[in-house]
């Protein structure tokens, strides 16, 4: 139970990748909040599962929410992480402005805004862990605003880490590869799922549970001396 006595916020909890985030931080002790945007029902089951779990409904696309996400902790925080995405498939040819506003403000503003709000109440040597992507350096052909939204995490993730580094605050990124979810599922085709395990030098499609085991390392109390880093989480896919 290395994080007893923590509490922590994890956005997009109620599946993927933001799921197994929530059930291993509170299996190591945590308590946890995360956030949703529609499926309560995931989310209640999650909440009954788990002691110590709270969900609350956030939407990404309006940073304002983020006033009931921080309002389930008004005794401080010590670990945030910014997970919740989206990558509606889209090539440079068919950008809009709208398009543009909507995936930059999910994935990067709110997450940004979040930073800054965890910052004010963030307990002495608390934890970032911000939830980016492998294709920031392998690009993904229809999917620019989402290889360009996770690039901006990234910086913000640098950033952060310098001008929080004084209080003890660490803020890291984790860089998934091809990770087994509803979301990789429908935003690729099989034959390209079918094909990747071939090029992953362990093998295998990602388990969300891989990412989490990532995440709780960053979070736990034996990574004090990692920030400002990008994990990539692969499985050898990028080598």
């Amino acid at each position: 139970m290395t994080l007893r006595g923590k509490t922590a916020v994890v956005t997009g909890g109620s599946r993927g990748i933001g799921r197994a985030i929530v059930r291993r931080l509170a299996r190591d002790g945590a308590r946890v909040v995360f956030s949703y945007r529609e499926n309560a029902a995931a989310a209640d089951e999650l909440v009954g599962e788990l002691e110590q779990v709270t969900g609350v409904r956030a939407d990404q696309a309006d940073p304002d929410s983020l006033d009931a996400l921080f309002a389930a902790v008004p005794d401080g925080l010590d670990i945030l992480v910014n997970n919740a995405a989206i990558n509606p498939p889209l090539p440079v040819a068919e950008l809009t402005g709208e398009d543009f506003d909507r995936v930059m403000t999910v994935n990067a503003k709110f997450p940004a805004l979040a930073i800054r709000r965890a910052a004010e109440v963030m307990r002495d040597h608390g934890r970032i862990v911000n939830i980016s992507t492998l294709n920031t350096v392998v690009p993904a052909s229809g999917h620019v605003l989402y290889c360009a939204s996770k690039a901006a995490l990234e910086q913000f993730t640098a950033v952060a880490a310098r001008e929080l580094g004084g209080r003890g605050i660490t803020v890291n990124t984790v860089s998934p590869g091809a990770t087994d979810t509803d979301l990789l599922r429908a935003t690729n085709p099989p034959e390209a799922l079918a094909q990747t395990p071939e090029i992953t030098a362990l093998g295998r499609l990602g388990r969300p549970e891989d990412i989490a085991d990532v995440v709780a390392l960053l979070a736990g109390p034996d990574a004090g001396w990692i920030t400002g880093q990008n994990i990539r989480a692969t499985g050898g896919l990028l080598v």
